[in-house]
């Protein structure tokens, strides 16, 4: 087992509702009634004790981080979440102080609501505000606008909960520069503790995509693109909230997603929920994205295995670099060479003084760390380092590809 598995893992849980699905959305989400999210909750503590019972299940180290995603998280009651949190304990060895994460809208943000999540333990509440202003706020089908998530932000950050993040979203089209620079301003400026950022994609089978197709819509071009990444990294940083990875910005090492952070570095974490993903150890595993299918598998008794796929050393080097080079803390080749056996340095040397000659990365005895410019362009910082095959199984190197 190496090291990576056994650090402690991370635990995912999907919540496919939302009350309204928003144009540009591309995840297993539905809108639902009382009754169908209480179907989920049955489902979802099935799965919980099939999971447990499963042979693989001895082999996971302690989990010290849950992650309720969704979908809309706070769609459940406060019952509802209880019972997935007890079951999970139950069934699954859960650090007592494991550092519990949870994504809500603004219109769930109540004083009410706040008061239930702290009492049940989350300590990370991430809120959906995606912008501030309310034209945007209707193109991208939210249900909020600008004065409740200034509210709901004010309300959860007085609400002593150890983080609040804030999602952000830009690259629609048409936007303009000076206005998404006084929304980043304002988030900054809000109280939050952590930012994820993410820029408009239109994903195929969505609404937007049907708009795009029809040339009802049009994306945003790359040098505009690049303008909006440009602001949110410099006026978060300037605030305080430097970003440690190409999507999201910490006010300190501390409130950086501690979850997250596993995708990111190949530490195992489990998925349960309709379309969640797991994995461990060089094995990659996905539940049926369809909720009446995984909520049939398990009626059945069935775990709602989709699919799996066992990853080569030259797979996980290459998501490695390709994870890394989005990061802060960069791409860490001792950490690959103890991973993978694949030795990354001697055979990219002229790469990475490319690359820093460029000002894209940082080069320190065995690491190399994106500038903020390199982080703009990750994909083509990857794209440049050969993966050649494990020292025990030398072949021709080959380029990564994306």
């Amino acid at each position: 087992m190496s090291s990576a598995a056994r650090e402690p893992a991370g635990l995912y849980l999907h919540v496919p509702f939302c009350s309204a699905v928003c144009p540009y959305c591309d995840f297993a989400v539905h809108t639902g009634t009382a009754d169908s999210r209480e179907r989920f909750t049955s489902d979802l503590l099935a799965e919980i004790d099939l999971v447990s019972r499963n042979p693989q299940a001895d082999e996971w180290p302690v989990f010290d981080t849950v992650y309720f995603g969704g979908g809309t998280p706070s769609a459940l009651s406060a019952d509802q979440v209880e019972r997935i949190l007890e079951r999970l304990r139950n069934r699954f060895s859960i650090d007592p102080d494991a550092w519990i994460s949870f994504e809500a809208n603004p219109e769930d943000i109540a004083p009410e609501s706040l008061e239930h999540w702290k009492r049940l333990g989350i300590r990370t509440l991430s809120i959906g505000i995606q912008s501030l202003r309310d034209d945007a706020l209707r193109f991208l089908g939210r249900r909020h606008r600008g004065d409740n998530a200034r509210r709901s932000l004010a309300d959860a950050c007085a609400g002593s909960f150890p983080i609040v993040s804030a999602d952000l979203i830009f690259g629609l089209p048409g936007q303009i520069p000076e206005e998404w620079r006084d929304t980043v301003r304002a988030i900054a400026d809000s109280g939050v503790d952590h930012v994820s950022c993410y820029q408009l994609t239109i994903h195929d089978d969505t609404p937007f995509a049907r708009m795009r197709d029809r040339g009802d819509l049009r994306e945003m071009p790359d040098d505009p693109q690049r303008t909006l990444f440009e602001i949110v990294h410099t006026e978060l940083a300037e605030r305080g909230l430097p970003a440690y990875e190409v999507s999201n910005f910490a006010r300190s090492p501390a409130h950086r997603s501690r979850h997250n952070q596993k995708y990111w570095r190949h530490v195992p974490y489990l998925g349960l929920g309709p379309s969640a993903h797991s994995f461990f150890e060089r094995r990659r595993w996905w539940n049926l994205r369809d909720t009446r299918s995984w909520s049939q598998a398990l009626r059945d008794g069935r775990l709602p295995v989709d699919a799996s796929e066992m990853l080569t050393p030259e797979d996980l080097a290459l998501e490695a670099v390709f994870l890394g080079f989005r990061t802060a803390d960069g791409v860490d080749f001792d950490r690959i060479l103890e991973r993978t056996g694949i030795a990354l340095l001697e055979v990219n040397e002229t790469a990475l003084h490319d690359l820093q000659r460029r000002g894209w990365i940082h080069v320190d005895s065995a690491t190399a760390r994106p500038t903020v410019a390199g982080m703009a362009v990750a994909d083509t910082l990857a794209r440049a380092i050969d993966i050649p095959a494990p020292a025990s199984d030398r072949q021709t190197p080959r380029r990564g590809e994306g």
